[in-house]
């Protein structure tokens, strides 16, 4: 490729595209230089607020993992178009994918490796960096967290492959697995150039309309309505009214409902600011509740009801809360939890009425 560069429409001078030579350089760069993947056009506004490069996982190290604002993970593998291992660069980044879920289980353990690795390059662990160098808000961290482990818990990534030349077997390919998969790959053909000390890199993306055209499975975004279809079509009619008896509990004692984005089903997180900023807990369209005992650390009243909602929950029949309860996500699924879904509200209420305001001083 070629292009023409000129100023004030004159002394147009023609560069010619350069081949890359290392991959090594290509890994650095794009570390240094994040805004080369053009997240934006995978998805609107994204913006990598985390990029870690060689990051480890049990199948190797990834060429670099980003995360964005909203706790999406893309995990970025690169690849010369003359590297004998190419064809084989789509199984790499997705084998990564699967070692990297199956090792980082929630979103604690994830944070101290990323720490470490942050640390290491930048000297500034990732709350801090979200606070200081893209200054989130608690609520902004917290929901950073949440949605971080929601990806991580769903192995819910997006694959970038990132070559200098893009060969029509590996466009196919992708083409092909966007069409018929719940996952995501896309791909990024770079074309680099230098002109009087200056490095030009065109990022051109390829993957995103084979993605659209299955319309947008990869992420749907959740609300009311849609989320309590999709819980009428998966649970038992008595379920599925547990489901919404805790729902409208939530809705009515919550400042604010987050909902999930999620490939095979939805969820709703209530916010109940006298407590945590935080949600206590998590329900699903598939009806598992999630209770969030380790999110609860957010303050002396998210640490008091933390402990008290395990020894009032463990009373109910079906509830079965481990010692290390504080370090957990607690599934309980709707057989379980939804025969007693007026004991649970009756537990919760009370907690909430116990909770003094946020910032109180305690006597």
């Amino acid at each position: 490729m070629t292009l023409i560069i000129s100023k004030g429409g004159k002394n147009a001078v023609k560069v010619n595209s350069k081949s890359i030579e290392r991959e090594q350089f290509l890994q650095e760069y794009i570390h240094q230089n994040p805004e080369s993947i053009p997240l934006d056009e995978i998805k609107q506004g994204a913006r990598p607020v985390v990029v870690v490069r060689e990051f480890g996982t049990g199948s190797g190290p990834i060429d670099a993992l980003m995360i964005d604002e909203d706790g999406d993970l893309y995990l970025i593998e690169t690849k010369l178009y003359k590297n004998p291992d190419k064809r084989l660069v789509v199984a790499q980044v997705l084998d990564y994918g699967a070692s990297l879920s199956q090792t980082y289980r929630d979103a604690t353990s994830f944070e101290r490796a990323l720490d470490n690795a942050l640390l290491q390059s930048k000297a500034i662990g990732l709350r801090q960096r979200l606070k200081e160098d893209h200054k989130l808000p608690e609520e902004g961290v917290a929901r950073f967290f949440e949605r971080l482990e929601d990806n991580l818990r769903e192995g819910r990534f997006k694959f970038v492959v990132l070559m200098d030349t893009l060969e029509q077997r590996l466009k196919d390919l992708i083409v092909f697995l966007n069409r018929n998969s719940n996952f995501a790959v896309f791909a990024v053909e770079v074309e680099y150039y230098e002109h009087e000390g200056y490095e030009i890199v065109r990022p051109k993306l390829f993957g995103v309309e084979a993605r659209q055209a299955v319309g947008g499975r990869e992420i749907q975004r959740w609300d009311e309505e849609s989320f309590f279809a999709d819980a009428s079509a998966k649970l038992a009619a008595s379920e599925a009214a547990a489901v919404r008896k805790l729902y409208e509990f939530s809705k009515r004692m919550a400042s604010q409902i987050d909902w999930g984005g999620g490939v095979t089903g939805g969820s709703f997180n209530p916010k109940f600011p006298t407590i945590s900023v935080r949600s206590v807990y998590t329900v699903t369209s598939n009806g598992v509740l999630y209770l969030n005992f380790k999110r609860l650390d957010d303050g002396e009243n998210a640490l008091r009801v933390r402990d008290a909602l395990k020894q009032k929950l463990e009373r109910l029949k079906g509830f079965a809360i481990p010692e290390n309860f504080r370090d957990r996500m607690i599934v309980v699924h709707a057989n379980a939890w939804c025969p007693v879904v007026d004991e649970f509200i009756g537990i919760i209420s009370g907690l909430l009425g116990s909770a003094r305001p946020r910032g109180a001083i305690s006597s």
